[in-house]
């Protein structure tokens, strides 16, 4: 795949080389400082402490950040002084880790933050294994420990208290390229020799990616009091811009239309090239603009697509054809979304590169900003309701702790090297409550810790100037840490040759230890992918049913939202924009449900063609209703002819019908009925495209109903 020279420089202004920078420097830097005031060993502790309280500093407001690793402080004082002395007797140590692994683990039912304090808590543990520490060194060694990750913790509130709005910056600039992409894979679905399935299945997959960047930058905008409250121009200038790259996103969802069928319909025509090369044109004008807000330049150069509309205007009122007097009207649609996706690029160049004052008053901020973030409930009885064998977390902590009991066992017994905890350390890093995330993570581990340990014998053997490794010890650490998020194969290729040049650096040979680091690996990852396949597996079937009934419920919701527009009544936009939320958020569940799926052996692989067709299904219908949505919002139709309503209830209560299957309640939707008129009128144009786009609703809400009898058979 070929990389340009945009993608590299991209990839140094983001969050991923940014959060590497940090957590480098300050997992480093108290090793420098001590090495140079001639105790290299009380820096290597303060390090020690400073990676395993750096695990839990991933995106996110800063006062999460802060409460969170101040709370992996703690548990990190508490791990290391009880297995200080559990260290001392090996039946106790086993117990402990046992115990340890199994609590910890357990945090996964808080969300990911209080996942990863676990995974820093469970670092500490097994790094506090091959310690040989005595007794009365226990407390002195945990609380030097404890000051490193204090260190650490501060560190990364200043770096983010001086920088206040860059974390959002950049996410919103990453958001911005991977909506690109997503564009570039719906101009496609114009062009003839595109596969519309596999087409689709790029569409779903990248669809995750664009999802989860969205939360993170709710997260980072509308959780942090200073993006939300300040009257700044960055505050207000990010806020506004996040708000029209979403109403673009869903632009971009609005233009979808059964491409068979306009194929079929246009395709000799030429105007579907047309179409596709202005969608490319208007990717390309959105991808400088969201490289000038992730690299914080100024973009002065707008295109106006104006011309290119004017000109596709022209050839589809040129066009002629002997079908019914709506055959035309799926373009002048197209048009429409065309206009509006121009009119989105163009507000957001104009909110980022004016930074005008008078521009930011002219767009208030009335949204309920709170409305549109997840709260994490942080109670007890959360931790305590999972105590069943029907909770997948409790299955996962149970298979963590049984797992690492066995690693600490065989590595016992079998004497393996001077550094047997990395079986350990290789156990908790791979396992994760699903099978398919496992096999993943173990495949990744393996491969980046062969290739990795290649890497760093050759540097080793054939470079011999301290300075020089040293070069690469900064070079390899870097790659670890930006890559750790990114490309998890790629961090673990630089961690291995870090690892070992630093083992180096304390006086340890590189040869064997770069085999000893392979073999622990390869008994670790076999331990661990034995254990996700027998020791209570969690597969996604047991657990998609869950996804599928989120998604039409969803999208009946926001199908109501719509309706009660048609039909007369008030729906706030802060209304309209959480359905759209909720369908966007419960879309990307389920694609990546199904994606894990299918890296599942073939026999538990239960339904999946049903549950592709399905995750396309749902895929066409959100995108219809972006289309209903954006022409109703804008014309008014609420005196709606009897067919335009009966195909609303019909729609609704066949989701309804679907949702309840799948264990759901259904949405709500009354209306009074409206008399048909004593002479039938012919519609109009814009209640005769409605009447189409409502049936294209009705016959995939029929579609859905059949393929979740099918999963649910």
């Amino acid at each position: 795949m070929k990389i340009s020279s945009r993608e590299i420089k991209s990839f140094f202004y983001s969050q991923y080389f940014s959060d590497g920078l940090r957590t480098s420097i300050g997992i480093l830097l108290p090793a420098l400082v001590f090495n140079y005031l001639n105790r290299f060993d009380l820096g290597i502790t303060l390090s020690l402490g400073a990676l395993c309280v750096s695990v839990v500093d991933i995106p996110g407001p800063i006062s999460h950040k802060r409460n969170a690793m101040a709370i992996c402080n703690l548990c990190i004082f508490l791990v290391a002084i009880a297995t200080g002395f559990a260290r001392l007797n090996v039946v106790t140590l086993g117990i402990w880790i046992a115990i340890c692994s199994f609590l910890f683990s357990m945090l996964t039912v808080y969300g990911t933050r209080a996942a990863a304090v676990g995974t820093g808590s469970l670092l500490m543990m097994v790094f506090m294994i091959e310690k040989a520490s005595t007794p009365d060194q226990v407390l002195g060694y945990s609380l030097t420990v404890t000051a490193g990750g204090i260190w650490y913790m501060l560190f990364s509130v200043l770096f983010f208290t001086i920088r206040p709005y860059r974390a959002a910056q950049q996410a919103l600039g990453e958001s911005i390229l991977d909506i690109v992409k997503f564009l570039k894979i719906k101009a496609d679905f114009y062009l003839h020799d595109t596969n519309i399935d596999e087409n689709y299945r790029k569409l779903v997959s990248h669809q995750i990616r664009v999802s989860q960047h969205q939360d993170t930058i709710r997260e980072l905008l509308f959780k942090t009091r200073v993006m939300v409250r300040e009257s700044t121009n960055a505050s207000m200038v990010l806020v506004l811009i996040f708000i029209d790259l979403v109403d673009l996103y869903e632009q971009i969802l609005a233009t979808h239309y059964d491409y068979k069928q306009v194929r079929e319909r246009f395709d000799n025509t030429g105007i579907l090239d047309e179409i596709a090369r202005v969608l490319y044109q208007m990717a390309h004008e959105l991808e400088n603009i969201g490289y000038a807000v992730l690299s914080n330049r100024r973009y002065n150069h707008s295109h106006d697509f104006n011309a290119e509309l004017e000109h596709l205007k022209r050839k589809i009122d040129e066009i002629t054809t002997t079908e019914s007097a709506t055959s035309n009207l799926v373009l002048k649609k197209i048009l429409i979304n065309l206009r509006d996706l121009n009119k989105n690029i163009h507000n957001i160049f104009s909110y980022y590169n004016s930074r005008s004052s008078k521009t930011l008053i002219e767009n208030p901020l009335d949204v309920e900003y709170s409305k549109f973030v997840t709260h994490q409930d942080y109670a007890p009885r959360i931790f305590f309701d999972n105590f069943s064998l029907s909770s997948g977390s409790f299955k996962h902590a149970l298979r963590v702790s049984l797992v690492c009991v066995v690693g600490f066992t065989i590595a016992k017994l079998f004497a393996l090297g001077h550094h047997s905890y990395w079986v350990l350390l290789t156990i908790i890093v791979i396992l994760k409550p699903g099978f398919s995330l496992s096999k993943q993570r173990n495949y990744q581990r393996l491969i980046g810790t062969i290739v990795g340990g290649l890497i760093g014998i050759l540097v080793l053997t054939l470079i011999h100037n301290i300075d020089a490794q040293f070069a690469f010890f900064i070079i390899f650490m870097l790659g670890t840490y930006s890559f750790t998020r990114l490309n998890y194969v790629v961090s673990v290729i630089f961690m291995t040759p870090y690892v070992l040049i630093l083992f180096k650096f304390l006086g340890v040979g590189h040869l064997n230890l770069a085999e000893e680091r392979i073999i622990d690996t390869a008994i670790g990852s076999s331990i661990a992918f034995i254990a996700t396949y027998l020791i209570f597996p969690t597969w996604e079937f047991d657990q998609v049913q869950e996804n599928l009934r989120d998604v039409v419920h969803a999208n009946v919701n926001y199908l109501v939202k719509i309706a009660e527009t048609i039909t007369g009544r008030s729906v706030s936009t802060t209304e309209y924009k959480l359905a759209r939320k909720d369908i966007y958020v419960k879309s990307a569940n389920l694609s990546a449900a199904f994606e894990r799926m299918t890296s599942e052996p073939k026999s538990k692989q239960r339904k999946i063609k049903d549950i592709h067709k399905f995750v396309v299904l749902s895929h066409i219908l959100s995108s219809y209703l972006a289309n209903l949505a954006s022409g109703v919002s804008e014309k008014n139709l609420h005196k709606t002819q009897p067919e335009n309503l009966k195909l609303l209830r019909k729609s609704i209560a066949i989701l309804n019908d679907s949702t309840k299957k799948l264990g759901g309640n259904p949405v709500e939707f009354t209306v009074e009925k409206i008399e048909a008129p004593e002479q039938k009128q012919p519609l109009k144009t814009d209640e005769a495209l409605l009447n189409e786009q409502l049936g294209f609703v009705n016959k995939i809400s029929y579609d859905i109903a059949k393929v979740t009898e099918n999963i649910l058979s």
